[in-house]
């Protein structure tokens, strides 16, 4: 956060006796520190077979160095960059569809004054989070289906939507704002329940329209969390959900649909490429990590909020 350089620094008793003091804070704090740190940052032991021919029978150790060979590999194999640019592409045009309709869909529903329609409204909206991305999957290709599917229905068309690859963009991104959309908006929900009713009163007093009140009390509210979001998103940027993806590819949407997540899986898992996978996908964290820390400062310098 930014300091108040008129602030007074007021003396904070010694770590022992805070601790002391609230030994039951840090004994709750404990569990997830301790589950933290076995299975995220124990586990970065193995990142070194990225840059090791790994072999299983001979361990981490025992398999031969072999420096940025699976890195040159990738970037010189002949759809690495079809691959990079899908994925960043699929990303940011997610990003940037996906990210404002949580927060227009909180200032439309926080606008609902009827109790019961609200709840339904909600209901509504959060039931997609919890279909599985298979089953979502499995909708899709029935609704985009040529012989029979809602939309060719509607179109009066037979067109194979999920061959096109101009279309597969499209369909990804519509389909994660209809699933995500509603569980997003919930937390923008909450903040706005903590908006102060006197401020709404004060503006109507005052003559201002609803539209004022959304733009001088709702939007205000909203942006320090807007922002935490944003940065949150814009550190996973590259991992674009490899589930829907692979669920979603054929063979003609290739252009569109060959990215980074769905690369490592077939190389890792299905070819047992362990080394050369690994090292894709630390090129693709390392990325993230970059933008994360762009990001961070572009909305540092916007908001006077560091957050990293």
């Amino acid at each position: 956060m930014a300091k108040d350089k008129n602030a007074v620094a007021v003396p904070q008793p010694p770590l022992s006796k805070r601790i002391k003091a609230n030994w039951q804070l840090y004994v709750l704090l404990l569990i997830p520190v301790v589950l933290t740190f076995i299975y995220k940052y124990i586990p970065m032991y193995g990142i070194q077979i990225a840059f090791r021919d790994y072999k299983a029978s001979r361990g981490y150790l025992g398999s031969e160095w072999v420096g940025f060979e699976w890195f040159e590999r990738f970037f010189t194999a002949p759809t690495a960059g079809r691959m990079i640019k899908n994925t960043f592409l699929l990303a940011l045009f997610s990003l940037l569809w996906s990210f404002p309709i949580p927060i227009i869909l909180s200032l439309c529903i926080n606008q609902l004054r009827f109790a019961k329609y609200k709840r339904v409204v909600q209901t509504v909206l959060y039931a997609p989070h919890f279909i599985s991305t298979m089953v979502v999957c499995g909708m899709i290709r029935i609704f985009l289906s040529p012989s029979g599917g809602l939309i060719n229905l509607l179109l009066g068309t037979s067109i194979d939507f999920l061959t096109e690859s101009s279309a597969f963009r499209t369909i990804y991104i519509a389909s994660g704002i209809w699933q995500d959309a509603g569980w997003g908006c919930i937390i923008y929900l909450a903040t706005l329940s903590s908006v102060d009713t006197s401020l709404y009163e004060a503006a109507k007093v005052d003559g201002a329209s609803v539209w004022q009140r959304i733009m001088n009390i709702d939007v205000p509210a909203l942006l320090p969390m807007a922002i935490l979001n944003l940065i949150m998103s814009a550190g996973s940027l590259m991992n674009v959900g490899f589930e829907k993806a692979w669920l979603l590819q054929t063979d003609l949407n290739k252009a569109t649909s060959d990215i980074i997540a769905v690369y490592v899986y077939q190389q890792g898992i299905e070819n047992a490429k362990y080394s050369y996978s690994t090292a894709v996908g630390l090129f693709n964290t390392a990325v993230n990590l970059i933008l994360l820390f762009i990001v961070n400062k572009i909305a540092s310098k916007a908001s006077d909020v560091d957050f990293v």
